[in-house]
């Protein structure tokens, strides 16, 4: 089974250091679990929202870079509906 062209496993590691790259860029203090969820969670919801404009990706380069994109949007939802 695939997740955007790569597999489970690597989707999670990917998605671990996506959600860790995020959680350094956006000053952001949680888990290694969470960093985990965030980069696979934003990496789909990046997904979603280039699938309405028509656009996909696939890969573990594009997966990496639209899943540390994801992860920041949801630190920042996280933090907006925080306050």
């Amino acid at each position: 089974m695939a997740v955007n062209g790569v597999g489970i496993l690597a989707a999670i590691i990917i998605g671990g250091f996506a959600g860790w790259l995020a959680e350094k860029f956006m000053n952001s203090d949680v888990g290694l679990f969470m960093n985990i969820a965030l980069g696979i969670i934003g990496a789909v919801v990046s997904n979603i929202i280039l699938a309405a404009f028509g656009m996909a990706f696939s890969g573990w380069l594009a997966y990496l870079v639209f899943g540390f994109i994801g992860a920041c949007l949801l630190i920042a939802v996280g933090r907006a509906v925080k306050r």
